[in-house]
């Protein structure tokens, strides 16, 4: 699970291990997240709205579920990029199922949320409610 704004240093660093020993070790990645299939994301706001961007090269729509329950963004899906009967010199695509939680940061519109995969890219955008919104009052005399 990855917080969205007290994300532990070193997920980057023990993505990397993972990556690069192609799962021959786990453990690092493995108690930051459910799978090395992981994707990479960025999570962002603005006064309206929390974006978040995952890389999915390989997975495709029917591979993919996305759900926003309470104040949490699940990222589900499959990445399959290991064709049958190939031996490989070197595999740095991984494949396989993942999950990826992120909390969010405040109250979300869940009716406005849009989502769309394009060229490998998962581009969610999630408005924020209104009752959390700033509203201007008129101050009368």
């Amino acid at each position: 699970m990855i917080r969205l704004k007290s994300a532990i240093p070193s997920t980057r660093i023990c993505n990397e291990f993972d990556r690069l020993l192609g799962g021959l070790v786990t453990g690092c990645g493995t108690l930051l997240e459910d799978s090395a299939a992981s994707p990479a994301m960025n999570v962002w706001q603005d006064d309206t709205t929390v974006y978040v961007e995952a890389e999915l090269p390989g997975v495709t729509m029917k591979d993919l579920e996305v759900l926003v329950l309470d104040d949490e963004l699940t990222i589900k899906g499959q990445r399959r990029v290991n064709p049958e009967g190939v031996s490989y010199l070197m595999q740095e695509c991984v494949s396989g199922d993942f999950v990826r939680v992120v909390k969010l940061p405040t109250a979300i519109d869940t009716e406005s949320v849009s989502a769309s995969l394009t060229n490998g890219m998962l581009k969610v955008t999630l408005p924020k409610a209104k009752q959390v919104l700033p509203r201007s009052i008129e101050v009368q005399s």
